[in-house]
């Protein structure tokens, strides 16, 4: 907070906290969200805008419900409320506001912070099989309402959607670092749904 000019915010980490804690998160949690900020301590020296980019982590996920197509909407609306509420210049309360829209991966990231937020939320994908495979099943937990026939028919179309695309990451250090072991996992997935 001190970085971006703003007042000590206890009350809206607390929020945020608690918002990760619920326990219907099992992928959506503050694991998750520890291990973005992992990343993005390792690729901060990436971002043009790092403060925003690190709190626009902070908030991407913060309003979160498995059956909602306005999750990504509602946490940038809370993010931009809570700046703006703060005083903070208009531009980068937009730019914070695009980040987390960003991370819906439904089209192509345009500024150069989008591409790094969407990559570093994408960075599961990569990772080692036992770790990519307790990603898929916290998943399947967030989502236990759908029936499996109806599950495994979108996962599917959600996970071949990344190994259509000629790339899943934007930006090169991503690109050599997970690149093919997210397209090994996501085979390996969609092969065995």
């Amino acid at each position: 907070m001190q970085s971006m000019g703003l007042p000590d915010s206890d009350e809206c980490f607390e929020a945020l906290l608690s918002a990760y804690s619920k326990h219907n998160r099992h992928y959506h949690s503050t694991v998750h969200i520890d291990a973005m900020l992992r990343h993005f301590d390792e690729t901060a020296d990436l971002a043009e805008y790092p403060h925003e980019t690190e709190l626009a982590i902070w908030f991407h996920d913060a309003i979160y419900k498995p059956l909602s197509s306005t999750n990504e909407k509602n946490s940038a609306d809370w993010a931009k409320e809570f700046l703006d509420s703060n005083n903070y210049p208009a531009s980068g309360s937009e730019r914070v506001y695009k980040l987390i829209m960003a991370t819906q991966h439904n089209g192509e990231a345009k500024a150069h912070d989008e591409k790094l937020i969407v990559d570093i939320d994408l960075t599961v994908l990569g990772t080692p099989e036992h770790v990519y495979d307790q990603f898929e099943l916290n998943v399947r937990k967030e989502y236990w309402l759908v029936p499996s026939f109806l599950y495994r028919k979108k996962r599917i179309q959600l996970l071949q959607g990344f190994l259509n695309q000629g790339i899943i990451y934007n930006l090169e250090f991503f690109k050599n670092k997970y690149e093919q072991k997210a397209r090994d996992n996501i085979t390996r997935t969609v092969s065995l749904l």
